[in-house]
């Protein structure tokens, strides 16, 4: 069976961090292409992070950034595919929870407030 799911978050800052977001000049580099590998990365590694969660043979991760200016906040989401028995919650959301992890790692110098939500 073919198994798809979907997970969003976002993570708030000041405005001067989500500009150095926007114009690529944080001191660590290009913080989202590091953060969706990092994403990518943690979707694969589910089964080695939560006890109990079966290894998939994932068929597809995507994922995305969106910065959102009006709300001050880059947006997360991550869409995970298998064919299988099971599906593949565990590793949209552990996506979704390590890229914006990486972010805040990546900003924490300039903005130790950042809320991951």
């Amino acid at each position: 069976t073919r198994r798809r799911a979907r997970a969003t978050g976002a993570i708030r800052m000041l405005p001067a961090t989500l500009a150095l977001v926007e114009s690529g000049t944080a001191a660590k580099g290009d913080v989202l292409g590091v953060a969706r590998i990092a994403a990518i990365q943690g979707a694969k590694r589910t089964s080695e992070l939560i006890p109990l969660c079966h290894p998939l043979a994932l068929t597809r991760v995507a994922v995305d950034f969106e910065i959102q200016r009006a709300a001050v906040a880059v947006r997360c989401s991550a869409e995970v595919e298998t064919t299988g028995r099971t599906g593949v919650e565990m590793e949209a959301l552990v996506a979704v929870q390590v890229g914006l992890a990486t972010v805040y790692d990546m900003l924490k110098a300039v903005d130790r407030g950042m809320v991951i939500e």
